[in-house]
């Protein structure tokens, strides 16, 4: 008897889902660092537009002295609203996860970040967390104490919408940690072999500094915000004074975190500056050792200067000094980065361009900031000006004349990159003029308000303040309408616009060495390898080793 033998059979490979293709992929959970990069900026910028109009109701309620546009109890959650949408909704997603996932693989010479697929749940992480937060006010009980949240106010106020708050900031917090990680090991790891770290962009530089602080403080202010959260759902007394707590260490671990997060929101920002300011002055940039170390150093002094915030919460005067010398000494290392900067332009064949607009707006806004929190450091000072207006403007000195005119910037810089076609030049002026005035009328008279007793976080004030809040308002609107021929250019341009070329600005950073825009695995051969990424001015204008033709 015979067996016969039957064929094998053969099990056919399971097929790859095919990725969507053009618009679709922005809307698909890519593992392309470009598609990624874009994804968080245009995320950013309607949560941007969000905050806007919450800023803009804050300053129509402080037109008059009465509280007569909203009830307080909506100014307050409006005023919470807009700050946490700011901070954890636009800028730190913007600075960070936009440009942070669209540039750094670049730089290091790598096809993609060292964890596709986390970091794209970093991103997917943020729309709905920011969809919780804004729903908290439309069911009628948004969080009403502030962006910091401090007990007890925290636990007086309507339970359900501060729970929210914290579920947002947590799954926003998440978010920051995955993508911190991965920055880290991107720029650790998947280097390009021979680019050593001095060789590489001072970008990269900016965002493992950023990404270190968020790996080390991020943790502390999720584990506040479940302790409080606890205090709010189950009573317990962690910050709660009536119950045995302490309302003062809730404080400490706060501002252990929310002290370095403006760091986070700053730091990127010196990285793309640092990248933009040369190749429009067409000049090295000045002083890279000095200006890699300061960012080191920054990220040491940023964790140790947190009590500044807390001159009044009756820290003892030993701590008062070490905080006091702690924050001013901060200010040696920033000086340092913008001497550099301005030794960068001195003597360059500078384009006054929309990109370098911004930039140039950036320094004479931050120095402006930076003189302000200097003085809010002493001691005496701080205690007169404490919770007023004087705050607030220096704040926003610091965050939007700072960090938000580099990101406008940087979309004008690599715009060309992003879309192959080149923004509209005269729009983008009008843009600056516009934002430049109007951030400048808004918040300059602050200072005079704070030093002079107005204080912040109220939706009503003596009669005495109208007419400087008026033109504070009349301020506020021109930046709302400065959008107007921002998002005219971005979508005109994308369709409309001049064809850009692969390398418009003649750079030599390695984004600019392949196709604008590039491919999915970012240059068709090996990528370069760029060990003087700002030597301009050499013969030959180049030097990158190995790269591939667009």
């Amino acid at each position: 008897m015979t067996a016969t033998l039957s064929p094998p059979t053969t099990t056919p490979e399971p097929q790859a889902p095919l990725q969507p293709q053009g618009w679709l992929r922005y809307f698909s959970f890519s593992v392309d660092h470009k598609v990624i990069g874009l994804q968080y900026l245009v995320c950013g910028f309607i949560f941007y537009f969000i905050g806007g109009a919450l800023a803009g109701m804050i300053r129509t309620e402080l037109l008059t002295p009465l509280s007569d546009f909203m009830p307080r109890e909506t100014y307050n959650e409006v005023l919470t609203l807009h700050g946490t949408v700011m901070i954890f909704l636009w800028i730190v997603p913007v600075v960070n996860g936009a440009f942070g996932n669209y540039l750094i693989p670049f730089y290091v010479g790598a096809r993609d970040m060292a964890f596709p697929r986390l970091n794209a749940v970093a991103f997917w992480l943020i729309p709905p967390a920011g969809l919780l937060l804004i729903s908290s006010y439309f069911i009628g009980s948004a969080s009403q104490s502030g962006w910091t949240a401090y007990p007890p106010l925290s636990l007086t106020t309507p339970a359900t919408g501060q729970v929210i708050w914290i579920l947002s900031v947590l799954l926003l917090g998440g978010s920051s940690i995955f993508g911190g990680i991965n920055f880290i090991a991107t720029i650790l790891k998947l280097r390009r072999p021979g680019l050593k770290m001095l060789q590489l962009p001072m970008f990269c530089w900016a965002l493992l500094g950023t990404s270190i602080l968020v790996v080390l403080s991020t943790p502390v202010l999720a584990g506040t915000l479940v302790l409080l959260s606890f205090d709010i759902i189950a009573h317990t007394g962690f910050f709660n004074p009536a119950l045995g707590g302490n309302a003062v260490v809730y404080q400490h671990l706060f501002w252990f975190y929310s002290h370095p997060a403006v760091y986070i929101m700053v730091l990127p920002a010196f990285g793309l500056v640092s990248e933009i300011l040369p190749v429009h002055a067409r000049k090295p940039l000045f002083g890279y050792i000095t200006m890699v170390y300061s960012i080191l150093a920054i990220v040491v002094l940023g964790l140790v200067v947190w009590a500044h915030h807390m001159f009044t919460s009756g820290t003892p005067p030993w701590m008062r000094l070490f905080f006091t010398i702690a924050t001013s000494l901060i200010a040696v290392p920033t000086g340092i980065k913008f001497f550099n900067w301005l030794a960068t332009l001195w003597g360059g064949k500078i384009a006054l361009n929309t990109a370098m607009l911004f930039s140039c707006g950036f320094i004479f806004n931050f120095v402006f900031g930076g003189i302000t929190g200097v003085a809010l450091a002493q001691v005496p000072f701080d205690i007169h000006v404490h919770d007023t207006y004087f705050v607030v403007a220096h704040f926003h000195y610091i965050v939007y004349g700072g960090t938000v005119f580099v990101i406008f910037g940087s979309v004008y810089h690599w715009y060309p990159k992003f879309t192959g076609r080149m923004a509209n030049e005269s729009l983008g002026r009008l843009h600056f003029l516009l934002t430049f005035i109007g951030f400048n009328l808004c918040f300059a008279p602050q200072h005079w308000l704070g030093l002079n007793g107005m204080p912040r976080r109220v939706a009503e004030y003596d009669p005495q303040f109208t007419f400087i809040n008026q033109v504070s308002s009349v301020g506020a609107l021109l930046m709302a309408i400065s959008t107007l021929p921002f998002l005219i250019n971005m979508v005109y341009s994308a369709f409309a616009g001049e064809q850009a070329g692969d390398n418009p600005w003649r750079a030599l950073t390695p984004e600019w060495l392949t196709s604008s825009p590039p491919p999915v695995e970012n240059w068709k051969g090996p990528a370069p390898l760029v060990t003087h990424p700002y030597g301009y001015g050499a013969a030959p204008e180049s030097q990158a080793v190995g790269a591939s033709s667009p």
